[in-house]
């Protein structure tokens, strides 16, 4: 791809558990990375400011869980809009939002398929799923970059 900015972070947000998936810096395969059992705010965004200076990330790719239709109240999606526009505030590179509708199915499926076991937890390979499927669209479909998400303070 050109002018790909270097390694991505993918992040699957979850209330009680984080997974991280990174790329190399071409853009080309997604790999799990790490979990963070949440605490809070303020340790997510310090775990992944080490995560973005320990493997010189580019840009985080944020999952946003689908909305579903009809729905009125507070979603999964509404809460990790609010969160990704906090990280925004916390971090000094660009975060972006992806669909991640389906991806700890097909996580599962994935290590399933290729006779790998699943793991207790599969945050980090949803992230990677997620990850891969934002630079398959990039690479394959000719997709541009989302919009950067906006920061608002803490």
């Amino acid at each position: 791809m050109e002018n790909f900015p270097g390694k991505l972070l993918g992040i699957d947000h979850g209330a009680k558990i984080i997974g991280f998936a990174t790329c190399d810096r071409i853009g080309l395969i997604a790999t799990p990375l790490a979990i963070h059992h949440r605490s809070s705010k303020r340790e997510d965004f310090a775990f992944i400011n080490t995560l973005i200076e320990k493997y010189e990330v580019a840009a985080l790719i944020v999952g946003m869980p689908p909305r579903p239709p009809d729905f009125e109240g507070h979603s999964q999606s509404d809460t990790v809009r609010l969160w990704g526009q906090r990280l925004a505030g916390a971090v000094s590179i660009p975060v972006y939002f992806w669909d991640e509708g389906l991806t700890s199915v097909d996580a599962e499926a994935l290590l399933r398929d290729t006779d790998q076991d699943v793991p207790e937890r599969i945050d980090a390979h949803a992230a990677a799923v997620m990850l891969q499927s934002f630079l398959d669209a990039l690479r394959d479909s000719g997709v541009d970059w989302p919009e950067q998400v906006e920061a608002i303070e803490e």
